[in-house]
């Protein structure tokens, strides 16, 4: 994610901090300043937020390392001011292991506030809940309430939130997975609407959670229609097979020539009838900045680089193009290239299958 930058490792996932966070620490510190006029109850305020966030890491590693179990890797976890992203490379398509990946987030919290409370009633540290407040109270005692918080929150039956994937994996166990989802993105959006009814009387803030909730529905809903589409299809539905190739020994002058005069972007270097390379559009444009027209494409070419088989499941190699953000992936038959595939190709055979369907329908 741009304007995102590493805080550190954990259990070999690497966590970012996206740059508005702080923008939401600075904007706290003010407000507390305006409240208290003291630096001590700005340092406590602030203080509160960052291990709040420290839980909320620990909710999305408890995503993270349940999925890891079913053999799914997470890409990376990045703290926003709305919380945390588990970037996973892919739900399960078991119905039951997306239902523990989707719960073991809220468990975290609620054992986090399990553990606080046995420390307060153990030490005698309750207060009365009336003297209870967001910057008022005993600090690991409000620590205690909030983690029950985002775990209830986080469990609303609504997409992108842990309830959302909950509704669905229990319905994908009574009917179709894309109907399932179809369904839960129906009641999220539902939701969603009448969050951005009371925010009009309440708070305004649910107006922000309820659009936050419509986009993540919808999102989700159309992600898993695309798969559905694709569900069946090989690569060589997908597949380019007319297409332009470059030699590591050719000028990226070229690539220029070759871009401008068709729509291929990304191509496939050559090496007689053995693949070398893949040069992307992003790799082009560097060698341009820093060598000019000259330069070998040999230089700026990716040599490590997906590629496909002619017969593979389209709908798995579209989660292979997501998972490692691949611009363009060669198609092998037999060991030798026989088209390529990239975002765009599988893009234009959705919108044809679409209009099929639209006209079979009519």
């Amino acid at each position: 994610m741009k304007w995102s930058w590493k805080l550190t490792r954990i259990a070999g996932i690497d966590v970012y901090v996206h740059a508005t966070f702080f923008m939401l620490l600075a904007w706290l510190a003010l407000s507390y300043w305006l409240v208290a006029g003291t630096l001590s109850a700005v340092l406590a305020g602030v203080g509160f937020i960052l291990a709040l966030f420290v839980c909320i890491v620990l909710h999305e590693l408890g995503h993270a390392l349940t999925a890891r179990r079913y053999g799914i890797r997470t890409r990376h976890i990045t703290l926003l001011p709305i919380g945390g992203v588990a970037s996973l490379e892919r739900m399960p398509r078991d119905p039951r292991q997306e239902l523990r990946v989707a719960l073991a987030g809220p468990a975290v919290n609620v054992a986090i506030a399990l553990v606080l409370w046995g420390w307060l009633r153990a030490s005698n540290g309750w207060v009365p809940p009336e003297q209870i407040g967001l910057a008022g109270g005993p600090f690991l005692e409000r620590l205690m309430i909030v983690n029950l918080f985002v775990a209830g929150f986080n469990l609303l039956p609504a997409f992108p939130m842990d309830g959302g994937r909950v509704l669905r994996a229990a319905l994908a166990l009574r009917m179709d997975y894309a109907k399932a989802t179809r369904v839960a993105a129906r009641l999220g959006q539902g939701l969603a609407l009448a969050l951005g009814f009371l925010g009009l009387f309440i708070n305004p803030f649910l107006l922000f959670i309820a659009l936050f909730v419509w986009i993540g529905a919808a999102a989700e809903a159309s992600a898993v229609q695309i798969k559905s589409a694709l569900a069946g299809m090989p690569v060589s539905r997908a597949m380019l097979k007319d297409f332009s190739t470059l030699a590591p020994g050719d000028t990226l002058a070229r690539a220029v020539d070759l871009t401008l005069a068709g729509s291929q972007k990304d191509f496939p270097v050559m090496t007689g009838e053995t693949l070398a390379g893949v040069l992307t559009q992003t790799g082009l444009l560097k060698g341009l900045r820093a060598h000019g027209e000259r330069a070998q494409v040999g230089e700026f070419m990716q040599r490590e680089f997906e590629t496909a088989g002619i017969d593979e499941p389209l709908e798995t190699l579209l989660e292979r193009l997501q998972a490692h953000d691949c611009r363009l992936v060669p198609v092998m038959r037999a060991g030798r290239l026989a088209g390529i595939v990239n975002l765009d190709n599988i893009s234009e055979l959705l919108q044809i299958h679409s209009a099929l369907q639209g006209k079979g329908m009519s």
